[in-house]
């Protein structure tokens, strides 16, 4: 018997094991990107809303998968599991929103989405997924990178840098000194910044990014 957390739970699987958020895969399959938000997967009335037979192929075309391997999708979220640890997932974009990060760059806030990660040793670590092209190469639209804000920053550290002005960028950090800190851009059509250390609210090291 099919049940409605199965099949999301298989949908949320497939895009997991191709490095993507649910989201990045809704795109990916040409879709609205908040076709399969987990806000949408229950009506206002509280009624189970199901994905259409139309998203299921167009995502499974966009991932090369068959059905058997999706209904082996299904079968596995079937089982009994051990909860899956996670971690806040939020936008690239919304990440220069107020509610989302305290002052010491920490996330803070119900607004959060979340999806599965292991342990990596910090409560406090949380996923920023990529919009845009301004990191390509080496981080494309739909990538997620994971932040550890407890983490130490050293030079050559790709890191996300928020500025006082509520501005989010992925960059690597070339020097960082007392008064200033010098970063390099990871696409060479940007350019580089130097911001005054007033400037800049926080800094946090990225520990890992899906590929």
């Amino acid at each position: 018997m099919l049940k409605h957390a199965d099949i999301w739970a298989a949908i949320d699987a497939l895009a997991r094991d191709h490095g993507l958020t649910a989201s990045a895969l809704a795109r990916k399959a040409g879709l609205d990107p908040t076709t399969f938000n987990k806000s949408k997967r229950i009506t206002r009335e509280g009624k189970p809303r199901w994905p259409s037979t139309e998203s299921v192929a167009k995502v499974l075309e966009a991932t090369s998968a068959s059905m058997t391997a999706f209904v082996a999708y299904i079968e596995s979220a079937a089982q009994p599991q051990a909860p899956a640890a996670t971690i806040p997932l939020v936008g690239f974009a919304q990440a220069g929103d107020r509610g989302f990060f305290d002052d010491a760059g920490y996330p803070v806030g119900g607004g959060w989405d979340e999806i599965p990660f292991p342990e990596i040793g910090d409560p406090h670590a949380y996923a920023l997924e990529v919009s845009g092209d301004s990191m390509e190469p080496l981080y494309r639209d739909g990538d997620v990178v994971i932040v550890s804000p407890a983490a130490g920053v050293r030079r050559g550290d790709r890191v996300v840098v928020r500025t006082t002005e509520g501005e989010v960028m992925v960059k690597q950090l070339v020097r960082q000194t007392a008064k200033r800190i010098e970063l390099a851009s990871l696409n060479p059509d940007h350019p580089g910044r130097s911001l005054a250390a007033e400037e800049v609210a926080w800094i946090a090291r990225i520990l890992w990014s899906s590929q």
